[in-house]
C-alpha cells in the first residue's frame, strides 16, 4: 500500500466490536462489515429463513431466461451512471455491467468491471447486490483502494513489456511463444495501490502441449513485472466412461451431427491428433455414437457431449443458470487433441472445452467430472473471474473440482458413480488412482490439506486443496464413512469434529458465493466471509449451516470455530481491545501461560483476531517469553484486505511453554486504522 495522501477510502462507521470467544457473529450484516477478504462489503438485511434448515424463500436467485438476463443487463447499464455516484467512483471511473442474478425477494447482484480514464481497471471488479429500498444495500470489490493512478503517461515504451513477457513464457518453458496481444496499457490494481501498466498476452504452447495464453502485467513507469497468469485453464452415446446414453443430436438431411439444439446447440468437434481451429463436427449416417472403446474416436466424443450436457442441465436445474454465461449460449467441445496429450483444458478464447486422449491415446480426458470441471471455469471466468495465480487461482481450481464433484453426483450414472475423487475414471497416473482428492488432498502427495500463509505460491492445481477439503467437511463432515461405496476419512488441522450439513446445501452456499460474493481477487480468508455470508443469507447466521460453514473452515486453518474455539488441548486468551497507532509504534497484547510443563509444542496455533482497514500495512508477530520474535504476518503481505481473522501454526518448540507471550502488532503505513480485538494460544 502506498502511503501517500491520494489513497482514501469511502466513510464508515468503525467497525462494530467483535470478540474471538463469540459464537457467530450477531448476523450477516456484521459478517460483511467485518469482511476478512481482498474487498469489503457494507450491511444488508438478514433474510430469515423458513424452518430451521431450509433456505430463505427469497434467498434463493431466480431462473432467468435469457432474455430476462439481458434485460436486466440492459436497465443496469441504462442506470451505471448513477451506480457509480452513489459509490463514490471518481469522475473518470465509469461501470462496465458484466453480469446480474437475480434472487426470488427481488433483490439483485450485479457485477461490474471499471475504467479509469477509458483503460481497464485489472482488479477494479465489484458486486451490488440493490434491493427495492436500498439501491446499494452491499457491495464487494475486489480492491478498496481509490483508482488515482499517479499518471496515465507511460515512461517505459510498450516493446519493453513484450520483452519481459516473452521472457516470462521461456523461463516456463513454453513452446514457440509468440505475442498473441500486443500490450495494452491498463491500470493494474488488485495488488492494492492502482498503477499504470501494461497487459501483455504471448501464446504458443506450454510445455506439456496445452495451448498458452499468459497474460503478463508490467509497471508502466518502472518496467517492474507485477504479475503474470495463464488464462487457459486446465481439467445414444456408447461411451468410454458413462456406458450407453441418450445424446441429444441434431438431423440434418439423412445425416446427424453432434449438435444438442436443447442446450444452446452446444457441439461437439473432433480435432484428430490438432492442436488448433475448430476441428470437424461429428457427424454420421446414424444416431449411434461410438463403441465404447478408446479407439473409436466417437466413443471420447459421446463422453464429451454427455458431460457437457449433464452440466449444463446441473447448471440449470440445481441453481437456475442458463448455460455458462447465463445466456443460454452453450460453449463447444473439441475432443482428440494432440498426440498422447495427457490433460483437458478450457479457454476462455474459444469459449470451448479441449479434450486429449491421454498417454498413449488409450485414456481420453472427457469422463464426466473432467468435463464439468473444463465447463465450471468458463462459469467462473463469466462470475468471479478469479485470477488464476496466488490464492484466487486455487479458488478457482477448486471451483471446478467441487463443481466437477456435484455433477458427478447430479448425474446418477451407474457406470461413474458420484464420489470427491476427481478424474478416477481416466487413470492420469497409470496406477489406476484419482487425480486428487477431496477428503483428504494431501493423498495425491503434493496438495495441501489445509492453509498456511505461504500456499499462494505454489500450483493452483495444490493449493486448490483447502478449499476442496472445505467443501467436503461441509458435505459429509469429518472421520471415517463410506458415500456410494466410496470409503473416505477426513482429518482437520486443530483436531476437533465437524458435522456436515449435506451436499445440497454445501453447493448452493459456494454456488451463491462464487457468483454474488467473490471477485477477482478473492483469497481463502475472502472464500470464508462470502461462503458465511451466503449460508446467513440463506439459512440465518444463527443457523447450524452458518456454524457448520465456521467449523469447515476451521478444519482446513482458515478463522475461529463457531464456538470461538480452534485448537483442542488447552487454550489461553486474551480479548482486551489495544488500538494500533497509524504508522506508529508497535503495540503488544499479553497472555500468560502457566501450568504448562517443558517446552511449548512445535504446532503451537496463534488465533489473531485484529480489526483493520487495510492489512497489507501491518506487521504481526508472536513474542516469546524469552523475547524471540517468530513473524506471523510480514509487512506488505495482505494486500488490499480488510481486518485479519485466522489461525497461524508456530514451530515453539525450542522455547519454555510458561510465561507472558505477546502478540506484537505494527502499523508502517499512513491513513488506516484499528485495533487488536483479540488472540489466542492453543497447546495441542
Amino acid at each position: 500500500m502506498s502511503s501517500s495522501p491520494s489513497h482514501r477510502r469511502t466513510p464508515r462507521s468503525r467497525t462494530p466490536h467483535r470478540r474471538a470467544a463469540a459464537v457467530a457473529l450477531a448476523g450477516v450484516a456484521a459478517l460483511i462489515a467485518a469482511a476478512v477478504q481482498s474487498g469489503t462489503a457494507t450491511a444488508a438485511p438478514e433474510r430469515a429463513p423458513r424452518a430451521a434448515g431450509e433456505a430463505a424463500p427469497g434467498s434463493e436467485s431466480v431462473r432467468l431466461s435469457p432474455a430476462q438476463r439481458a434485460a436486466l443487463i440492459r436497465a443496469a447499464d441504462a442506470a451505471k451512471e448513477g451506480t457509480a455516484r452513489e459509490l463514490g467512483l471518481g469522475a473518470k471511473e465509469k461501470l462496465v455491467v458484466r453480469d446480474v442474478l437475480k434472487d426470488r425477494d427481488g433483490t439483485l447482484h450485479t457485477r461490474y468491471e471499471r475504467t479509469y480514464d477509458g483503460l481497464p481497471v485489472l482488479g477494479g471488479d465489484l458486486v451490488v447486490e440493490s434491493t427495492a429500498a436500498d439501491a446499494t444495500a452491499s457491495v464487494v470489490r475486489a480492491t478498496r483502494a481509490a483508482v488515482r493512478p499517479a499518471t496515465t503517461k507511460a515512461a517505459v515504451p510498450a516493446a519493453s513489456a513484450e520483452r519481459q513477457a516473452l521472457s516470462a513464457a521461456r523461463a516456463e518453458r513454453a513452446s514457440d511463444p509468440a505475442v498473441d496481444r500486443e500490450p495494452r496499457k491498463v491500470i493494474w490494481a488488485a495488488d492494492g495501490r492502482p498503477v499504470l501498466a501494461y497487459e501483455t498476452v504471448v501464446g504458443g504452447f506450454q510445455h506439456d502441449g496445452t495451448p498458452r495464453e499468459l497474460h503478463v502485467v508490467t509497471d508502466a513507469t518502472t518496467g517492474a513485472k507485477l504479475y503474470e497468469w495463464e488464462a487457459v485453464e486446465t481439467g445414444t452415446g456408447n461411451t468410454v466412461y458413462s456406458g450407453t446414453v441418450p445424446l441429444t443430436t441434431t438431423q440434418s438431411g439423412s445425416a446427424y451431427n453432434l449438435t444438442d439444439g436443447a442446450r444452446g446447440n452446444h457441439r461437439t468437434y473432433n480435432l484428430n491428433r490438432g492442436t488448433s481451429g475448430t476441428g470437424t463436427l461429428f457427424s454420421g449416417p446414424d444416431d449411434v455414437w461410438g463403441n465404447g472403446s478408446p479407439s473409436n474416436l466417437e466413443s471420447a466424443a459421446a463422453d464429451a457431449h454427455y458431460g457437457a450436457a449433464l452440466t449444463w442441465d446441473y447448471y440449470k436445474n440445481v441453481h437456475g443458470r442458463s448455460g455458462i454465461r447465463g445466456d443460454g449460449v452453450g460453449a463447444y467441445s473439441r475432443v482428440h487433441y494432440g498426440n498422447n496429450y495427457v490433460n483437458a483444458f478450457w479457454s476462455d478464447s474459444c469459449f470451448c472445452m479441449t479434450y486429449g486422449d491421454g498417454s498413449g491415446n488409450a485414456n481420453p480426458l472427457t469422463s464426466i467430472d473432467v468435463a464439468a470441471h473444463e465447463m465450471t471455469h468458463g462459469l467462473t471466468s463469466n462470475t468471479a473471474g478469479l485470477n488464476y495465480s496466488g490464492e484466487s487461482g486455487g479458488l478457482n481450481e477448486a471451483t471446478s473440482d467441487i463443481f466437477g464433484s456435484t455433477v458427478e453426483f447430479f448425474a446418477n450414472n451407474s457406470s461413474d458413480v458420484g464420489d470427491y475423487l476427481i478424474g478416477e475414471e481416466i487413470d492420469i497416473n497409470g496406477d489406476g488412482t484419482p487425480l486428487r482428492y477431496m477428503d483428504r488432498p494431501s493423498r495425491d502427495g503434493s496438495s495441501k490439506d489445509a492453509w498456511y500463509s505461504g500456499i499462494g505460491s505454489i500450483d493452483v492445481h495444490y493449493s486448490s486443496g483447502p478449499a476442496n477439503h472445505f467443501f467436503y467437511l461441509l458435505s459429509e463432515g469429518s472421520g471415517s464413512k463410506t458415500v456410494n461405496g466410496v470409503t473416505y476419512d477426513s482429518p482437520t488441522s486443530d483436531g476437533l469434529p465437524v458435522t456436515g450439513i449435506g451436499r445440497a446445501k454445501a453447493e448452493k452456499i459456494w454456488f451463491r458465493a462464487l457468483t454474488t460474493k467473490f471477485t477477482s481477487t478473492t483469497n481463502y480468508a475472502g472464500a470464508r466471509t462470502g461462503t458465511l455470508a451466503a449460508a446467513g443469507e440463506l439459512y440465518g447466521a444463527d443457523s447450524a449451516e452458518y456454524k457448520a460453514v465456521q467449523d469447515a473452515w476451521a478444519g482446513v486453518n482458515v478463522g475461529p470455530r463457531s464456538g470461538g474455539g480452534g485448537g483442542g488441548g488447552t487454550s489461553f486468551e486474551n480479548t482486551a481491545d489495544v488500538a494500533i497507532p497509524d504508522n506508529g509504534a508497535a503495540v503488544n497484547s499479553s497472555i500468560t501461560v502457566s501450568g504448562r510443563t517443558g517446552n511449548a509444542p512445535s504446532n503451537l496455533a496463534v488465533a489473531v483476531d485484529i480489526v483493520h482497514t487495510y492489512i497489507g500495512d501491518l506487521r504481526v508477530q508472536l513474542i516469546a517469553p524469552d523475547g524471540t520474535a517468530y513473524t506471523l504476518k510480514a509487512y506488505g503481505t495482505g494486500g488490499s484486505a480488510d481486518n485479519l481473522s485466522t489461525t497461524y501454526t508456530v514451530n515453539a518448540s525450542s522455547e519454555v511453554a510458561d510465561g507472558v507471550w505477546q502478540l506484537r502488532v505494527q502499523d508502517n503505513a499512513a491513513a488506516d486504522t484499528g485495533y487488536i480485538n483479540g488472540w489466542k494460544l492453543t497447546f495441542p
